[in-house]
């Protein structure tokens, strides 16, 4: 496990678990919203993002978190082990609601520089609506990788078992 992806629903926990997986094995930590948005919610252009994303797939070692489909294709054909959250919408929502209180009106870690925390109701019917519109095309791509190991968790209860079992 040297390159790690970690995909799901907004919510589930990705940026969270890429952060206690990193300092329990030592692998660098890639936040995809970090490559994407600059400062006040502006978006970077497709080829500086897949610029920046290409140079981090480089290296020899990282996990990466971020969903951004349109990438998944060259972020599964350069990792080791993908870690999919398949956690319930009200999982995620539950989740999205207590990142907005804790991170309101501040910018969160895992987030770039000058994009403070925000919701709004397209954010919530994209999380609403993930598991119908998003994770077929996902499992399907999933299914289709045969270079990576797929672990899918299902819970936050799962996550935590997962990271106390590693090293």
């Amino acid at each position: 496990m040297e390159k790690v992806l970690i995909i799901g629903s907004p919510g589930a926990g990705k940026s969270t678990l890429a952060f206690e997986l990193s300092v329990k094995t030592g692998l660098p930590l890639v936040h995809l919203d970090k490559l994407w948005w600059h400062a006040g919610w502006i978006e970077s252009d497709r080829e500086d993002f897949d610029a920046r994303l290409v140079a981090e797939l480089e290296k020899p070692r990282w996990i990466i978190d971020g969903n951004y489909s349109r990438t998944l294709p060259m972020r599964l054909a350069k990792c080791d082990t993908v870690i999919f959250l398949d956690f319930p919408r009200l999982a995620c929502l539950f989740g999205v609601m207590r990142r907005v209180l804790r991170y309101r009106g501040k910018t969160r870690p895992d987030m770039a520089e000058g994009c403070p925390e925000k919701i709004d109701r397209e954010f919530l019917s994209y999380i609403w609506n993930f598991k119908k519109k998003n994770m077929p095309k996902i499992k399907e791509r999933l299914s289709a990788c045969k270079t990576a190991d797929i672990i899918t968790l299902r819970s936050r209860r799962e996550v935590n078992y997962f990271i106390s079992d590693i090293i």
